[in-house]
């Protein structure tokens, strides 16, 4: 039996998810171990219902088994004597095929990347398909704030702006300097000479600083030779989305994937949004760095045009 451990937000337990289901592909039985990384109070929550999965999860037991985490004072003193005896392997970059390979391992990574799942990704996508809003049983207000973004997203060359500040990471100095300003400028510049008439709907965790920086934006890099009324229409193209919580940010992904394009960051929660994005025609903008410690090629899908933290077009992913 595999053991996967759980952690981080709807978008890595995703990625958990598809390695649970490429496992099983290959006749492997595995657990999910949901207890470590979601005991506090302030931890993010379990999400991954709202698709009607029903994972099997591991046993107290078993999980100590796996990680030799015994408290008992004999198992203590052997941890001493011969150090620790956990049966537990950590993921090597973005795609490790090693990880395919055990039957008996308690198994902790990302496992962000489109390689594990790719012979299966038709079955992925069948399950991580949303709800329609009615079934959400939402509160009347923020069904009513969803439902007229989703209308004007689906009426519209709705492109989305996922804006997550790396000074808001908890790991901040992974992520530095990647996603940044001059980034964002370089892929709204990029898909509003394909687009023209492109709407963006901006979704942040910094909805104040997302609104200095759209104005700034606007005022000195995008119009030129503009009178008033035309810097007002530009002003409408962007638009913020800010009324989901950590416990209803599924709708934002949701809306994400429902934009014909999608201007990324460096997260696994816009990574799935534009994933699940079905325009056969999407555009999807990158940031051509994911983290800093380590290179990133894995993460990226077929399609994808890379910008770097300057604002250049680096490449688009064959």
């Amino acid at each position: 039996m595999n053991i996967i451990r759980m952690s981080g937000g709807l978008g890595n337990q995703m990625f958990q998810y598809a390695l649970y289901m490429k496992l099983c592909s290959l006749g492997k039985e595995v657990k999910f171990d949901d207890i470590n990384e979601y005991r506090s109070d302030d931890t993010r929550p379990i999400m991954l219902a709202l698709f009607g999965i029903d994972y099997p999860r591991a046993t107290w037991d078993e999980i100590i088994e796996f990680t030799d985490g015994s408290m008992k004072i004999l198992k203590r003193i052997e941890r001493k004597i011969f150090g620790r005896r956990a049966i537990e392997y950590y993921e090597n970059g973005f795609y490790d095929p090693q990880v395919l390979q055990f039957d008996s391992m308690y198994l902790r990574g990302n496992f962000q990347s489109e390689k594990y799942f790719e012979d299966i990704k038709d079955e992925v996508r069948a399950l991580y398909q949303f709800p329609d809003l009615e079934e959400l049983h939402l509160p009347e207000k923020l069904y009513k704030s969803t439902k007229t973004c989703l209308d004007a997203i689906e009426s519209t060359e709705a492109v989305s702006i996922h804006m997550y500040r790396s000074d808001s990471r908890l790991d901040e100095e992974l992520y530095e300097g990647i996603c940044t300003e001059k980034y964002y400028e370089g892929a709204v510049r990029f898909v509003q000479e394909k687009y023209p008439d492109a709407v963006f709907y901006v979704f942040s965790n910094e909805p104040k600083w997302v609104r200095g920086w759209v104005e700034y934006l606007i005022e000195n890099q995008l119009h030129e030779n503009m009178d008033r009324e035309q810097i007002r229409a530009l002003e409408e193209r962007f638009v913020m989305v800010e009324a989901n919580t950590e416990h209803t940010g599924y709708l934002d992904m949701m809306l994400m994937s429902k934009c014909k394009h999608n201007v990324i960051s460096n997260s696994s929660f816009s990574w799935w949004a534009s994933w699940l994005n079905a325009n056969p025609d999407k555009l999807v903008v990158a940031p051509d760095k994911w983290v800093n410690d380590r290179e990133s090629s894995d993460v990226y899908t077929k399609g994808m045009v890379l910008v770097n933290a300057k604002g250049r077009v680096n490449r688009t992913v064959k």
